[in-house]
């Protein structure tokens, strides 16, 4: 059933938060996507990634920067924020970029914060990050575990995380952070390691991975993303769910070397891979303990990986320009 009042997205127009608009509209939501389009990537993607939204009387977009616009007006009649929003990317984050990251990272989410508890404590489900993890060596990763990330993004996002459990500590803000482990599907960011596999291997081109190839992921299907957060909205108005942390993953730990083959059994051909040395703050591996999450929020993933790949190499191949 729709919520009477509307529900905010931050970062409506990227990966996870236009399928997140899409899977609320389509719910019978009525939806405000909230995007400053920062040139990480090609504004058109972005705008081709809201447009099913935009076609929806029900969505209504605003392009604002969450440091720079004025929050109040926009949060009036919400029920609910979704803050997707943030300065994404483990390599760029380094050097004389870090300020951006803090920017977008921390000082947004606490703006957005602070805005909520402002018009009555409206709940926030955040985007947190598995990269919060690091290179633990001990496996499946769970929440309780100190967190020790290896790159800046990954010590601003779990500062952020941080923001959130503080706020509803000390404040009683309803919060919840989901810590996403490598998300994937149709619309992954141009930047994204099987984006750029999928679209390499469509064009014929050589694939560069950094590593041996034996590093291994918890991949996500995006699908699976967008329920773990509307179960979270849902536990959000649960004062006993308030500052929690819940893994969101796929449930399964797979090689880079493992999902090459996949791919080329996905397309038909072979991969033509090269690769290179590892990257600084690139975890060498990931697989998450969901125990809490399926307990908590009734959330277990149902896409197999081979699957989810399929169906992001039939949108690639669909929507080639």
């Amino acid at each position: 059933m729709a919520l009477k009042k509307y529900v905010i997205v931050t970062g409506a127009a990227g990966f996870i938060g236009s399928h997140l608009c899409d899977r609320l509209l389509a719910d019978g939501h009525k939806v405000v996507g909230v995007d400053c389009f920062t040139d990480y990537y090609d504004r058109r993607i972005k705008e081709a990634n809201l447009a099913p939204a935009i076609a929806n009387h029900r969505f209504q977009f605003v392009e604002a920067d969450l440091l720079a616009a004025n929050l109040a007006p926009l949060l009036d009649g919400a029920g609910l924020i979704y803050h997707i929003a943030g300065q994404p990317g483990v390599r760029g984050s380094w050097g004389h970029q870090f300020d951006l990251y803090t920017r977008n990272n921390i000082l947004a989410t606490q703006r957005v914060l602070e805005a909520a508890l402002a018009c009555g404590r409206l709940p926030v489900v955040y985007a947190a990050s598995s990269s919060a993890y690091g290179n633990l060596s001990t496996m499946p990763l769970h929440e309780d575990m100190a967190p020790a990330p290896v790159s800046p993004y990954g010590v601003t996002k779990l500062a952020a995380e941080h923001l959130c459990r503080l706020y509803a500590e000390v404040h009683d803000l309803p919060t919840i952070a989901l810590r996403l482990f490598t998300v994937y599907g149709p619309r992954q960011r141009p930047d994204m390691a099987f984006q750029r596999f999928l679209t390499a291997q469509r064009r014929d081109q050589e694939i560069t991975i950094y590593g041996d190839g034996t590093q291994t992921r918890d991949f996500t299907y995006v699908g699976d993303v967008v329920r773990a957060f509307l179960l979270a909205g849902a536990a959000s108005q649960v004062r006993s769910s308030a500052g929690m942390v819940f893994n969101v993953a796929g449930g399964s730990r797979v090689t880079v070397n493992d999902v090459l083959a996949q791919i080329g059994h996905i397309t038909g051909h072979r991969p033509h891979v090269r690769y290179l040395p590892a990257q600084p703050g690139d975890v060498r591996d990931t697989w998450a303990d969901t125990v809490r999450a399926e307990a908590v929020l009734g959330f277990s993933a149902s896409m197999p990986l081979a699957d989810g790949l399929a169906e992001q190499w039939r949108h690639i191949v669909g929507n080639e320009v």
